[in-house]
């Protein structure tokens, strides 16, 4: 059978930076990536100035203590398909496309020539022992450093057609195909640096954009590491390197017709004909996401096990990870998250329900590499961030879908889960609560609801001397006393968490029936 094989390369997100290997066993889904993959043949080059580098093919493993995208990207290949393959890796942090990588004048560490020459190394080792093999799929994630170099970041565009056309040329691979990883807006640089990596984008856009064998891999919404201080980091981390890899997976599967997708299918309408339903929509950043609930930890916790279960009577829809997932139609409500993981809407549906609320719909909008100037009308110069748009269209399908089914359809919230890195970087910080004015204010006019409650979750804001001199909770306060239609809900006795910015599986259970029980208490007063 010919063997797969595979290149990803690329700077410090394709390495593996700030990744530890013992925290994996901390991410359930992932579970076991740690250990060697013996049916998978694996050769690296990674660094700069030391290099650390496989002696000709080995079993795939973590190479260095830390976790590239290569392991669960190979674990999820190979439960999916019977050929074997293999995988060869060339990456070095804080290296450029227009300096490092260009094929024409490589300066710098010259990644270009020496990748070139690993890769027929590799491929040559496999002729000499007789293996058949095809190349087939180059993953690159890389851009942040050409960002600061005005010539490398204007021209990023043309230098990654180039880049691609000159590796079809020198690999003798003219229909080779490429997944071009997106730089992660989730990150500290997505936030203060938002032009340039939006610049980047639109270069590596232009290129997926034209050419058919070139492909854009969402990665925003993805993991990062929580550094020390306000918590907000540069690289992807642990979790965020194996979801990253799956990203590659899922797309690599999906062009090859592989890919197992879940139908999760509504077998019955769950409200009588001509009646009222409540819709509820939930929305927000990586916490109302679910970046770090997974439902392996659920069903340990006795309690709350019987929120894994699919439930009929409240129909579900979302559209999450900036339309990363988009759900099929309504579907029963239950874990629907990317990574096996689920947000505060299983807890807040059940909530709601035993406490006799009655014909209960949920709409999902999230996407966890947002902050909160994405959401508001206004946008930003990084245009394509903006959700604003999406967002309101959303909710409009979401009624609209209903009434076509017969039902009057009461909106009777937006529930909003403010921004998590907004609250450590401080121009955000400062500038949270006018965004969210802005937000309010402008989707009760286009959804012509001027009366329209919006209940807003805020989860302790980060602690840190370099922001607490922005007293932003008092802002909200401040912001929303004069709207009686806004509510500011202070979840500050969240389980004790071992992370900031972060909500663990416990308290995303926390924070569903906390919002559900803030609405329900409204009903009564």
């Amino acid at each position: 059978m010919t063997l797969r094989v595979f290149i990803f390369a690329g700077q410090s997100n394709m390495v593996g930076s700030d990744s530890k290997v013992q925290d994996i066993q901390t991410f359930p889904p992932f579970a076991g990536l740690e250990s060697p993959q013996p049916a998978v043949r694996f050769s690296y080059c990674l660094g700069r100035e030391d290099k650390v580098t496989s002696d000709g093919w080995v079993d795939l493993q973590p190479v260095d203590e830390v976790v590239g995208p290569e392991l669960s990207f190979a674990r999820k290949v190979t439960r999916s398909i019977k050929a074997p393959i293999a995988i060869i890796k060339v990456a070095a942090g804080g290296t450029h496309l227009g300096g490092d990588w260009n094929p024409d004048d490589p300066s710098g560490f010259k990644m270009y020539p020496l990748t070139l020459q690993w890769i027929r190394d590799a491929l040559a080792d496999l002729e000499r022992q007789g293996i058949k093999y095809r190349l087939e799929g180059f993953m690159w994630h890389q851009g942040e450093n050409d960002m600061f170099n005005q010539d490398y970041m204007d021209n990023y565009g043309r230098n990654l057609k180039n880049f691609l056309a000159s590796w079809r040329r020198d690999l003798n691979a003219p229909e080779l195909r490429f997944y071009v990883g997106e730089l992660c807006t989730k990150t500290i640089w997505g936030m203060d640096l938002r032009p340039r990596m939006y610049a980047i984008s639109l270069g590596q856009r232009q290129v997926t954009d034209s050419d058919p064998l070139a492909q854009y891999i969402p990665t925003s919404h993805v993991g990062v590491e929580i550094g020390g201080g306000v918590g907000l980091h540069y690289h992807y981390g642990t979790l965020g390197q194996l979801e990253h890899g799956e990203n590659y997976a899922d797309a690599y599967l999906r062009n090859i017709g592989q890919l197992r997708e879940t139908k999760r299918p509504l077998t019955a309408w769950p409200y009588t004909k001509n009646s009222t339903v409540k819709l509820f929509v939930l929305a927000g950043h990586r916490n109302m996401e679910g970046e770090r609930a997974f439902v392996q930890e659920l069903a340990k916790m006795a309690d709350k096990a019987k929120l894994l279960e699919d439930n009929p009577t409240i129909a579900f829809k979302y559209n999450i990870g900036g339309g990363y997932k988009v759900a099929d139609g309504w579907e029963p409500l239950g874990p629907a998250g990317f990574y096996d993981t689920f947000g505060p809407e299983l807890s807040f549906g059940f909530t709601l329900q035993k406490s006799g609320v009655t014909n209960v719909a949920i709409s999902k909008f999230t996407h966890s590499g947002s902050q909160i100037i994405d959401w508001t009308p206004e946008g930003s110069e990084a245009k394509s961030r903006n959700l604003y748009p999406a967002f309101i269209s959303f909710v409009r399908e979401s009624i609209q879908e209903l009434e076509d089914k017969g039902h009057k359809v009461e909106l009777s919230g937006i529930f909003y889960h403010l921004g998590e890195n907004d609250m450590s970087w401080g121009p955000f910080r400062e500038g949270a609560p006018k965004r969210l004015m802005s937000l309010v204010t402008q989707s009760r006019k286009d959804l012509d609801l001027p009366a329209l409650n919006w209940y807003v979750s805020q989860q302790p804001p980060t602690n840190d001397k370099d922001v607490n001199h922005i007293d932003v909770t008092a802002a909200f306060e401040a912001a929303v006393a004069a709207d009686k239609h806004l509510i500011h809900i202070k979840a500050f006795d969240l389980p004790e968490q071992k992370k900031q910015l972060v909500i663990d599986t416990r308290g995303i259970v926390w924070l569903g029936e906390t919002i559900a029980n803030k609405y329900i208490a409204r009903l009564i007063e």
